[in-house]
Order: structure tokens, then sequence, then C-alpha cells
């Protein structure tokens, strides 16, 4: 833990490569995590967790197999457990995440060049 606020901005300002989260910080067993993305995600599902995304700069479209869910700036949404889904962005989205330790990005999708190394060099 330390004794200072995490600075989004800046933590994000040190990410260069997309769909790659980077843990900022840690509460009880789950991790706080920038991101940025652009393009196409992968399909994928986390069958024993939820998901949060907040939107801090662009538009990101987290596709649903019954319909689209899309966010702003200032804007978060939790996909719950078990729910498929692929998140997209036309333009570069910075975004922060929240899930327990451990989880993979990929979820159960197999063999995508997408699964991202765990990293918490910006904790």
């Amino acid at each position: 833990m330390t004794d200072h606020p995490v600075d989004i901005a800046d933590k994000l300002s040190r990410v260069s490569e997309h769909w790659a989260p980077k843990v900022v910080a840690r509460l009880n067993d789950y991790e706080i995590k920038v991101v940025k993305v652009q393009g196409e995600f992968v399909w994928h599902t986390h069958e024993d967790t939820d998901e949060l995304f907040l939107v801090v700069d662009g538009e990101l479209t987290i596709q649903l197999r019954d319909g689209d869910v899309r966010l702003r700036p200032g804007q978060l949404y939790v996909v719950p457990r078990g729910v498929e889904h692929c998140p997209v962005a036309e333009g570069e989205v910075h975004a922060v995440l929240m899930e327990p330790r451990g989880v993979v990005n990929t979820g159960d999708a197999t063999d995508s060049s997408l699964t991202a190394s765990y990293d918490d060099s910006l904790a």
C-alpha cells in the first residue's frame, strides 16, 4: 500500500501497447488496472467473475450477444460473470478495469494473440 493517490492519467501516460492491462492498485483480492484499447478484442467469457470497465477517454462498445453497451468518458459497465462479450474501440480508448487478482484478460478464449502477460509494474 502507498500513502499517496494513484494518478490515473499519469499511469495511462506510461502505457504504450493496446490490450495490455497494467495493475495500478489493489483492493482486497481485486486489482485495479489501466488499459489502452483500440480495434476489436476477442469474444470471451469470465465464468467465475464480473468485470468492470470504466472509460476515462474515448468511446468503448462492449458487444454482448443480445445487444451492445456503449460507454463514453465517465461511464462504467459491469459485465456479469458468465456473459460472453467483446470490447471494440474505433479510436483509442483509455479505461480502468477492476477484477479479481489473477484474471486473464481473454477469459476462456483459446489461442488468442491478445492474451496479455501479468504486469504490475505500475502498482
